[in-house]
């Protein structure tokens, strides 16, 4: 059992997308637990990914490659999951604050999230705080994750913790802002719980904060 799990972990990392669904496919006739599946190799496999990108030996391309293959094997895996009743390692509401439209830091936040057993809802870009404060109402996640690239949608961050704590929301969930123009400084500024400079870290402190 353990050479099935390596080796979807093995060609998760490598972003054999074909591969992961039909050995995760292959795992499952042999009788392996969906849940076996999810940690000892698409969990495994991502977390690899997270570590080498991290060091610098992976990049963005590569990432979003491996994250593809992870969502093949989820694929099969994943209406196995919810019949089975399998506890996600918590619930991350995330998007791209309003005025600004880029989402390719988000979207490989949160297939990285997925990978290490989130369950995600992207909100996508150009999220209003009004609309982030419906989805942590609706949703009640333990997380809710905040993107911006320009400094000038960076306020939107602030205005939405602003609405949170309106709302009667803000002690509900932990609230992580991210992008390239931000800084450890400003996460602190605004009252966010954490500030994550590259999607692996991201990873790292949502496991911590969920925890």
């Amino acid at each position: 059992m353990a050479n099935i799990l390596q080796k979807i972990a093995s060609d998760l990392y490598n972003g054999e997308d074909n591969e992961v669904a039909r050995l995760v496919q292959e795992a499952l006739d042999q009788g392996v637990e969906p849940q076996e599946i999810l940690q000892g190799g698409l969990i495994a496999g991502m977390d690899e990914v997270g570590k080498d990108f991290k060091a610098g030996e992976l990049f963005v391309p590569e990432v979003l490659i491996a994250a593809r293959a992870m969502q093949a094997g989820m694929g099969v895996l994943r209406p196995l999951l919810v019949e089975g009743d399998i506890p996600s390692a918590g619930k991350y509401v995330i998007g791209t604050v309003q005025g600004d439209l880029h989402d390719i830091g988000k979207n490989l936040v949160r297939m990285m999230l997925e990978g290490a057993g989130f369950e995600t809802i992207d909100l996508g870009t150009d999220v209003k705080p009004d609309d982030f404060v419906a989805a942590v109402r609706e949703h009640q996640p333990q997380l809710l994750g905040m993107s911006a690239l320009l400094t000038t949608t960076m306020p939107g961050m602030k205005a939405t913790i602003e609405a949170l704590e309106e709302a009667g929301l803000r002690d509900t969930v932990k609230v992580m802002v991210g992008g390239a123009s931000l800084t450890t400084a400003f996460a602190e500024e605004i009252g966010a719980d954490a500030y994550a400079p590259d999607a692996a870290t991201a990873v790292d402190m949502a496991r911590s904060l969920a925890g």
